[in-house]
């Protein structure tokens, strides 16, 4: 819906001379303009957490938050403010386990109870994520749930390609128009037909324990985002 009111916006900024009225447009030529770009992204963000056991809810849950409570201090000292450190998930429920009886017989027990918290951290200097992954497993950490990469004026990136997008339907429409011996004459219709910014790469979930030695930087390489953009013009042509 936001990318159709993008179009339609186009095409009412366009001045009055520039726009077509009916007549002049029984005769037109219809063309899609496209736009891509990569970019490098300027943010790097991780979910994580971890999932702890103890013989009453709140051992459970005091375990766990301890863990996050220092991975959000670590953030912090990497200079990450606070707006960009937010919880992502709390949880608690009783444990079981499955026992065996003489006979064959199969049984849940209670066990405990386990006990889950994460956190999001969102990093500009992302040469310190990984940096902060080994500080998050040394605290105790065991849980990775997302590492993912992006932009954070997405919208400002799809209005530049919009407006590339757009430059390049009225030179196809202008090469075809000269082909057919027409003249191109002023916009009729303009409106966005498939401007994306990819969601970022996210990789899955993972027990962070095994992700690298004790002591050693987790490396993590941030790659590029591909940006597109798409606009559908229709321009009147004169013989």
């Amino acid at each position: 819906m936001r990318a159709r009111r993008a179009g339609f916006l186009l095409l009412a900024l366009l001045p009055a001379a520039a726009q077509a009225d009916d007549a002049a447009c029984k005769r037109h030529i219809s063309v899609v303009g496209r736009a891509a770009e990569t970019r490098a992204p300027d943010f790097a963000e991780v979910v994580v957490g971890i999932e702890a056991r103890g013989a009453s809810p709140a051992a459970a849950l005091d375990a766990a938050s301890k863990a996050v409570a220092a991975i959000s201090a670590q953030a912090r000292a990497l200079g990450v403010p606070p707006a960009d450190i937010g919880t992502a998930a709390v949880s608690l429920q009783a444990g079981s386990r499955t026992v065996t009886r003489p006979g064959g017989a199969v049984t849940e027990e209670p066990d405990g109870y386990r006990a889950g918290n994460a956190v999001t951290v969102r990093l500009a200097d992302m040469d310190r994520l990984g940096d902060l992954l080994r500080q998050a497993l040394d605290s105790g950490a065991n849980r990775i749930d997302g590492v993912s990469f992006g932009l954070r004026e997405p919208d400002k990136a799809e209005a530049a390609l919009q407006v590339a997008a757009a430059r390049d339907a009225r030179t196809r429409a202008e090469a075809l128009a000269e082909a057919l011996g027409a003249k191109l004459g002023p916009v009729c219709v303009l409106t966005t037909t498939g401007g994306t910014v990819p969601p970022p790469p996210v990789f899955g979930r993972a027990l962070a324990a095994p992700m690298a030695a004790k002591g050693r930087r987790v490396p993590i390489e941030a790659g590029t985002i591909q940006l597109a953009s798409e606009i559908s013009a229709t321009f009147a042509v004169a013989p």
